[in-house]
């Protein structure tokens, strides 16, 4: 058999389980403190606040540019109404599933996840079917405008390198 968790020559981490024919990983083995530390720096998770407080930021931004250049504050105020239904909702998520990881095992927290996200959809329908009733004059345009702006700053948190998508090699 061939010792695949190791650390190679230069100093990266290679596969950290031999995995058997059957793909169930036969020889788990902790790792000491050195491959810990290696691997900690090479998956640093991202703040998913940071990620809302961007999120915040570019909607914000988008009514307000809208808002200018429509020369309307109906057009401003549903764009914002956009961008707070992608973030409320985000909130409402990441504290939750926050509050879980710490409170319990990581079994349920795919139970979790999936009742949080479906929670967060709720939340978000509930806002637009509102939408009309808040905001007199509403414009869907905008609205919409704010809304999808708002949801790609996932990109824009990749683009940033906040977001790093895992390399293959840490596999």
């Amino acid at each position: 058999m061939v010792k695949i968790g190791s650390l190679s020559e230069k100093g990266t981490l290679a596969n950290m389980t031999n995995p058997s024919e059957d793909g169930f990983d036969t020889e788990s083995k902790p790792l000491t403190a050195e491959q810990a530390q290696i691997w900690s720096q090479q998956n640093q998770a991202v703040s998913p606040w940071h990620v809302l407080a961007l999120q915040v930021f570019v909607g914000v931004l988008t009514a307000v540019l809208i808002g200018l250049i429509g020369g309307q504050i109906q057009l401003g105020l549903s764009a914002a109404w956009g961008t707070l239904a992608v973030v409320l909702p985000a909130v409402v998520f990441v504290r939750a599933m926050s509050r879980q990881m710490r409170l319990t095992r990581s079994s349920s927290a795919l139970l979790g996840f999936f009742v949080w996200e479906l929670v967060k959809i709720i939340l978000t329908v509930a806002l637009l079917l509102v939408a009309p009733i808040v905001i007199s004059e509403l414009n869907w345009f905008a609205l919409v405008a704010g809304f999808v702006v708002t949801m790609k700053v996932y990109w824009l948190a990749m683009w940033l390198g906040w977001m790093k998508p895992k390399s293959k090699s840490n596999i």
